[in-house]
């Protein structure tokens, strides 16, 4: 056993393996069997990992790497850019497309209605009575597109500089480092209004 988790590609496609079984067995003892239901119920599955890496380590840079970095050394600096910071940053990006991706695929599998009241604030519909709760919805939707596209058209280009994956001068890797530090800072504003938004209308309004 120790072995096994010694190894992290080893535990993660086990934990993946085990999920998957236990995704078979509800799809085994659900009312519609492995019908549309199910399968939003797999692509939400999808949406919730994605979606706590990529939180989670938008919650590590801010809330450990950004802060500490003024206090390490610079001779151990460069650990942290060459090493620590891209793999942190492959997963960060990645994580939030399928995020992005899985959570529009639950929405689109809920029906073209649905998603229409939800991506237009409920009004789609003409904003009946009723409606408020596609508005909250779609901000909590509109917030994610937001926070994702500062991911990809700001913070990683700026972060490519600032790490010298892409060679720039100093003066302009400085600047692209704040930049990136501000856009990671704006979606750690984002990101409470987006998950509160995602949480209470799934509790609310299923």
């Amino acid at each position: 056993m120790a072995n096994l988790l010694t190894n992290f590609r080893t535990t993660i496609l086990l934990s993946v393996a085990l999920a998957v079984l236990m995704m078979f067995a509800f799809g085994r003892v659900a009312p519609g069997g492995f019908d549309l239901g199910f399968w939003q119920a797999a692509l939400r599955w999808v949406h919730v990992v994605a979606g706590i890496l990529w939180i989670g380590l938008l919650y590590y840079f801010n809330f450990v790497q950004i802060r500490v970095m003024p206090s390490i050394p610079a001779e151990l600096k460069p650990a942290i850019g060459k090493h620590i910071a891209p793999e942190a940053l492959f997963w960060f990006r990645w994580s939030a497309l399928a995020t992005v991706l899985a959570g529009l695929a639950v929405m689109f599998t809920r029906g073209h209605a649905y998603a229409a009241e939800v991506l237009s604030f409920g009004f789609a519909g003409g904003m009946v009575q009723g409606d408020q709760g596609f508005t909250l919805m779609g901000v909590g939707v509109w917030l994610a597109v937001i926070m994702f596209l500062n991911v990809w058209g700001i913070i990683w280009p700026n972060q490519k500089r600032a790490l010298g994956i892409v060679v720039v001068d100093d003066e302009k890797k400085a600047k692209a480092a704040r930049v990136a530090m501000l856009g990671s800072r704006t979606n750690l504003l984002l990101s409470l209004p987006m998950l509160t938004s995602m949480a209470m209308y799934q509790t609310l309004f299923g």
